[in-house]
């Protein structure tokens, strides 16, 4: 694996420690801009909402700009969001400041994405793509809560200084290590949006926002379910989320080579695993060793899923990738936002601690049969461009036998 992939890991790194972060902060920016909690939480929602906006509209704009270019300026947006956040003097500009931040996300991992696959042989794309992602995974386990032990001592805008001089790093990493990709691989904005409409990649955004927001449902709530409902106390929170951090990470390590050997294959058991973990974890959660297995275990199949949807898109998508792979992230982020407000009906209507876990595992398998169906009118478009080629290259020779048969005045009789 090339150099160029520890830029794009680190880059991931910082993105993936800004948008995580702020969910352990919130006590303390709402004590500190004289706010409540719940009205802190739209900093998350802030930030989901900028990378959903983001996301098309920043690729759009750079469908001219080399790709290199485009990283290098999209964590330039990043660095600058989160130093406009820790420097925010109210809670309407700290908020300005998570959308800014969020606006790149979505973009650089589109371009990132389809970078990372240019940059290796055939038969390693995915796992090229696993490596960048690799970066978002080890976040979880180490700079969430690194910088939320931070933001703790420290006060929370030290957490967005500290973020910032990472994405200050990874522009460094970006422009040493990133090579420069031939112009003729770059495309515009038109055949991206054609690219976009395409059946397939659309069938493969709608399996992202229905698979992934399984695991959203639960892992918004996964704080209060295990002390209310496992028994943990709450210093022992942020263990369960780096053990969900380190499933992620398998999950990313195992998803490149599965995806590289058969794509459709390890989605289609991914997404069926997330059902059944999901729908175990109601059942482990009172049990402190089975929920922390099932813990782990929804971090890695729910993660193993991003690998193959990513490259799905950008597959179907494969003369146009760039804004179909951002788009991606923007589904992810829809099922981010979606999953939790779907487990948090559950939880409104009485149901219980442990009931956005049975909504996750139907959110889950609506992604498994939105997969399915994708596969199948695939395999069925496939057949009949087959046969259609055939009957194309049959006409061919039956017209070439026709003319080596005729005499050579051009006539029969």
């Amino acid at each position: 694996m090339p150099l160029a992939l520890l830029a794009l890991a680190i880059s991931a790194f910082g993105i993936g420690t800004t948008e995580f972060v702020m969910m352990g902060l919130l006590p303390n920016v709402a004590d500190d801009l004289g706010t409540t909690v719940p009205a802190a939480g739209y900093l998350v929602s802030a930030y989901a909402l900028g990378v959903v906006i983001g996301a098309p509209l920043l690729t759009a704009l750079g469908s001219r700009i080399p790709r290199k270019r485009m990283l290098v300026l999209l964590m330039a947006v990043f660095t600058v969001g989160n130093l406009a956040s820790a420097l925010a003097p109210t809670f309407g500009l700290l908020i300005a400041g998570r959308l800014l931040a969020g606006l790149p996300h979505g973009a650089f991992f589109g371009v990132g994405a389809v970078v990372a696959a240019r940059l290796v042989r055939e038969g390693r794309q995915a796992r090229a793509v696993a490596t960048m992602f690799l970066g978002l995974t080890v976040a979880n386990i180490v700079g969430v809560p690194a910088a939320t032990l931070l933001g703790q001592h420290l006060g929370w805008r030290a957490t967005f200084l500290v973020v910032a001089a990472i994405g200050l790093a990874a522009m460094a990493a970006l422009a040493r290590l990133v090579p420069q990709l031939p112009a003729q691989e770059r495309t515009g904005l038109g055949r991206e949006l054609r690219a976009l409409g395409d059946r397939q990649v659309l069938l493969g955004l709608l399996t992202t926002v229905f698979g992934f927001a399984g695991v959203f449902a639960v892992y918004s709530y996964l704080a209060s379910t295990v002390t209310e409902v496992t028994g943990f106390s709450e210093g022992t929170v942020p263990l369960v989320l780096a053990l969900f951090g380190i499933g992620m990470t398998l999950g990313a390590l195992a998803a490149g080579p599965l995806t590289d050997r058969a794509l459709r294959p390890t989605l289609y058991g991914s997404l069926a695993a997330l059902t059944v973990v999901l729908a175990a974890f109601h059942f482990a959660a009172d049990v402190k060793w089975a929920a922390m297995v099932c813990v782990v275990l929804i971090g890695a199949v729910g993660f193993m899923t991003t690998t193959p949807l990513q490259m799905l898109v950008m597959n179907k998508a494969q003369q146009a990738p760039t804004l179909a792979a951002a788009s991606n992230q923007s589904a992810f982020n829809l099922a981010n936002a979606g999953g939790a407000w779907v487990g948090g009906l559950a939880l409104t209507a009485g149901w219980g601690w442990t009931s956005p876990t049975l909504v996750g595992a139907v959110l889950a398998a609506a992604g498994l049969a939105v997969a399915v169906t994708a596969g199948l009118l695939d395999r069925g478009e496939g057949a009949a461009a087959h046969e259609t080629s055939r009957i194309v290259a049959r006409g061919g020779e039956s017209a070439q036998e026709t003319a080596e048969s005729a005499p050579a005045g051009g006539h029969t009789g």
